[in-house]
């Protein structure tokens, strides 16, 4: 690997991905501050959970397997996914409450850092997709999960990331949809009570 490469692995690896853990914990404070489970609800929440899997899943993908086409296109199609539930849900929003100028930066973070990401990752490996779209190019390690056989970043890095994450954006989002779920429970009893 050349110095450059591993440069770029190191920007990926400790700002890129903090940077998108600590703008999707920003992200859940500003739902929580807004009052989200009174006003769009489990709805929104979802497809905060969805958006989160979306980019999760490939960076996992290249965290523990060897970034070759099929990590690569995974990567594409759920950037692609993921923009396309980001509009649905900025829409939804919108509607039903006030986003505020801080919920609007921390969006502007969460959907251009895995950009970043997937665009270094192209930098880095561009021999991968040079090989790819070569006339003749048919090996099967290009459409196959392969094990990583060193642990990018190091032996700990793995599982820090994965506290981090875990700490900052899996248990806050679902802690929001619990919140939510629970909200519309609670408007529903009250609205039967009222019935009767």
């Amino acid at each position: 690997m050349n110095p450059t490469d591993q440069v770029l692995i190191n920007i990926i690896l400790y700002v890129f991905l903090p940077l998108w853990c600590a703008a999707g914990f920003v992200d859940w404070y500003c739902h929580r501050k807004s009052k989200i489970e009174s006003t769009s609800g489990v709805k929104e929440s979802l497809l905060h959970a969805l958006m989160g899997v979306q980019v999760g899943i490939p960076i996992f993908l290249c965290l523990f397997f060897h970034v070759n086409a099929l990590v690569l296109i995974a990567f594409s199609l759920s950037l692609l996914m993921h923009g396309i539930v980001a509009y649905f849900d900025i829409r939804l929003a919108r509607k039903e409450r006030q986003i505020s100028i801080l919920e609007m930066h921390a969006h502007a973070f969460l959907s251009t850092t895995p950009l970043f990401l997937f665009f270094m990752l192209v930098a880095i490996n561009w021999q991968t997709l040079a090989e790819l779209f070569h006339a003749g190019s048919s090996s099967s390690n290009h459409f196959s999960l392969i094990p990583a056989t060193t642990s990018i970043g190091g032996p700990y890095y793995a599982p820090v990331f994965a506290t981090l994450l875990l700490l900052f954006c899996v248990i806050p989002y679902l802690e929001e949809l619990h919140r939510c779920a629970r909200a519309r429970v609670l408007r529903k009893q009250r609205f039967k009570t009222k019935i009767e």
